[in-house]
């Protein structure tokens, strides 16, 4: 028996599916392959680092978590740029305007509170959420109603953390 070299990604290795078909990155890589965009080694790693991130975070961090010589920073800007214009990903950014991403697979939107100090990036309770996403989705609805398409949206908190002790 001969051992084989060939790595499949998570979409074309049926085994994979059949076990983790629901898997963040299977359905990730679904998401791309439906766009008509090619699922690449690069573009799993990046893909995998957001997953694994959790919350938004930046270019350079997320070039960071990657595996030396995975890619190069210059494919992450453009693997983030397709990705956004799919939907696959969502641009936040710091107070100072550096842009993040976060993984969007299409599950209700996630919002955060970004520190002013650290620039550290924390999920808002899912309370304050359902409230925030329901004033969100009203006033998308009355633009809608007014004739407006594609309509999207960006909220952004920004403040100074509590002080632990």
């Amino acid at each position: 028996m001969v051992a084989s070299n060939h790595t499949a990604h998570p979409v074309s290795d049926e085994a994979a599916q059949s076990t983790a078909s629901d898997s963040p990155l299977n359905l990730a890589c679904a998401r791309l392959k439906s766009a008509g965009l090619r699922i690449t080694q690069p573009r799993i790693a990046i893909l995998g680092a957001l997953i694994a991130r959790g919350q938004p975070t930046s270019i350079e961090n997320l070039h960071a978590d990657l595996k030396d010589g995975a890619c190069d920073l210059v494919t992450v800007y453009r693997c983030l740029a397709a990705f956004e214009q799919i939907g696959l990903v969502k641009r936040s950014f710091y107070h100072n305007g550096t842009a993040l991403y976060a993984i969007n697979l299409g599950a209700s939107n996630a919002y955060h509170v970004i520190c002013k100090e650290t620039n550290q990036v924390t999920a808002i309770d899912a309370d304050t959420t359902a409230q925030l996403r329901a004033a969100v989705e009203s006033v998308e609805q009355v633009l809608k109603e007014r004739g407006y398409t594609e309509v999207t949206h960006v909220v952004e908190f920004f403040a100074v953390a509590p002080k632990t002790r």
